[in-house]
């Protein structure tokens, strides 16, 4: 059983020996494995990995974004969060409307001259620059679709109505604590087609017991390096904040993966983080003076006693 933070260096370990070497979307290629799970006990702490950096402001500024249905990244943008910025970039250079300089491989990392990442990131700061100041242009091209934060609180029904996932598994948690339908899904079908980025993370479970919450969630495709730390961190942010909501202590979190992969460009990386020795999680409080998931800002969140090793930079596959 793969528990904690050792076990997370365990599948990165596993992957690398034994994954499959396949080609992606991405063209960038990876080494994967198909079907596992890992385990955190989130009362030995908040699983924000150790073994390298893991910034907890993007994480808990995106995890809020998911939480007010938002899908437009200027929320992002003005939280200084990135992490949501090639997908809306890409929308832009390959639009009408752009008369920079030709950005059309710029996904392709491996293949790009160091000219052309300068021009990328120049162009990258008129974006975001125009995002910030230019409402108009935000709600034209920072849009990613009905991604996460739409389809858990407003996924469109065949009535044309709407249903607030999220409202309505805390009132299920809360009223009828042993349902086995606490369940919130990202994977519309009919909206993955105009998605930015079909959801990776695409469903998640509650479960109640002895007072505690827990979470399962299932996830398509897993970045073990990049995505896989941020999203373990990010549902345990969640468990946490509902399981506050419903007088409840946070349980466990599981995490299922179904396409678990590590790009051939993050081998090193993950080997650097595999020499590491880990060390005790921190501890999260919550502002006890708010009640509803919905209320929580930033500044109402705080790490203790968090200790790792620095961060360790890799590319992201666009």
């Amino acid at each position: 059983m793969l528990t904690g933070e050792q076990g997370y260096l365990d599948l990165c370990h596993y992957i690398l020996k034994h994954g499959t070497n396949k080609t992606d979307r991405t063209n960038t290629g990876t080494y994967s494995v198909f079907g596992q799970q890992m385990r955190f006990d989130l009362s030995d702490g908040f699983p924000l990995l150790t073994t390298k950096k893991v910034p907890f402001r993007l994480v808990a500024s995106e995890l809020l974004w998911f939480i007010e249905g938002d899908t437009n990244i200027r929320y992002l943008l003005q939280h200084n969060n990135n992490i949501w910025n090639e997908w809306a970039f890409k929308q832009w250079v390959e639009s009408d409307e752009y008369d920079g300089p030709d950005m059309t491989d710029f996904g392709n990392r491996s293949q790009r001259s160091p000219e052309f990442d300068q021009l990328y990131r120049e162009q990258m700061t008129i974006f975001k620059e125009n995002m910030l100041r230019d409402k108009a242009f935000a709600e034209k091209f920072g849009y990613l679709g009905n991604i996460y934060g739409k389809q858990w609180r407003a996924w469109k029904t065949s009535q044309h109505e709407t249903i607030d996932q999220l409202k309505d598994v805390i009132h299920t948690i809360r009223h009828n604590p042993d349902s086995r339908r606490h369940i919130v899904s990202a994977w519309n079908p009919e909206d993955v087609p105009t998605m930015a980025l079909p959801p990776c993370h695409t469903l998640f479970q509650f479960y109640v017991a002895d007072g505690k919450l827990s979470c399962q969630m299932y996830q398509r495709s897993a970045d073990i390096f990049l995505g896989v730390p941020f999203n373990i961190a990010s549902y345990a942010l969640l468990t946490y904040l509902i399981a506050h909501e419903c007088g409840l202590k946070a349980g466990e979190f599981v995490h299922t993966l179904g396409d678990a992969h590590i790009y051939t460009n993050h081998v090193e990386q993950v080997k650097t983080q595999l020499g590491r020795d880990t060390r005790p999680f921190p501890t999260l409080k919550i502002n006890g003076k708010k009640d509803s998931i919905f209320d929580f800002e930033l500044s109402d969140f705080k790490l203790i006693d968090y200790n790792p090793h620095p961060s360790i930079k890799a590319p992201i596959a666009v």
